[in-house]
């Protein structure tokens, strides 16, 4: 088949080339063949990435007071008495108000599935807060003093970064990602032997890894919860920029 027909016949150059490629190959030949990632007049997009570390300065702590009974409005008056005792006991420790969140109240039915069908004996009362502690060596002296308060459910401690710190980290991140994104580019264009034009585009991916949060004991009737180490360690505040050059 001369050279006419194969151009007539796609599918058949197509083979004809695999044929050669594979030969050459066998036989150890060297082609003059090169790999074009970017097509002309196409941008240079570039990331970088900048990470910073930070020490958190609060401390949340899960309390809670679960409760049950025969009679609803005597289960969910007694879980409100304890509740007030609870809040009033936190703020004589130096907790704000704006500190105590409450989030979550749930009632539950208690049934006796024996019978036939299945009826309610009784009901199960929870309600759980979130307590912002800024000062660590407190965190021991609330969990015994809310567990005394009537507590008897004593959550997941975790660690967080206030606002202002957590915005000034992140401003240190990215300054930081540019920078090494635009020190790539540069590098880039100057090993391929171009240069950079304007910025064309830019975006970020920020990241925040707060420390993992470790269990509290349980607190059990007037049980003191165990005494454990506050180590909130070190969190991670990362960002991701990705940003497109133009060629000249």
């Amino acid at each position: 088949m001369d050279k006419e027909k194969l151009l007539r016949h796609p599918l058949t150059l197509v083979a004809a080339i695999f044929v050669f490629l594979f030969i050459s190959s066998r036989l150890g030949l060297k082609l003059p063949i090169s790999v074009i990632s970017q097509d002309r007049g196409q941008p240079l997009i570039v990331e970088g990435q900048g990470k910073v570390t930070v020490v958190p300065d609060i401390a949340k702590v899960g309390l809670g007071i679960d409760a049950s009974g025969t009679s609803l409005p005597e289960v969910q008056n007694g879980v409100n008495q304890k509740s007030k005792t609870l809040v009033d006991t936190l703020k004589k420790l130096g907790v704000e108000e704006k500190d105590i969140k409450t989030t979550s109240y749930n009632v539950f039915p208690e049934y006796n599935y024996e019978s036939e069908p299945p009826r309610i004996t009784g009901y199960r009362v929870s309600l759980s807060y979130e307590v912002r502690i800024k000062d660590f060596d407190k965190i021991n002296e609330v969990v015994v003093a809310a567990t005394g308060a009537g507590a008897n459910l004593i959550g997941n401690i975790s660690f967080d970064v206030n606002e202002e710190t957590k915005k000034k980290k992140l401003d240190e991140a990215r300054e930081e990602a540019v920078k090494e994104a635009k020190n790539k580019a540069q590098s880039l264009a100057q090993a391929a032997g171009v240069s950079l034009g304007k910025i064309l585009n830019i975006s970020e991916f920020p990241s925040f890894e707060p420390p993992t949060p470790f269990a509290l004991k349980e607190g059990v009737g007037g049980t003191e919860p165990a005494r454990p180490e506050i180590t909130p360690g070190e969190t991670e505040i990362s960002v991701t920029v990705s940003i497109s050059f133009e060629i000249r």
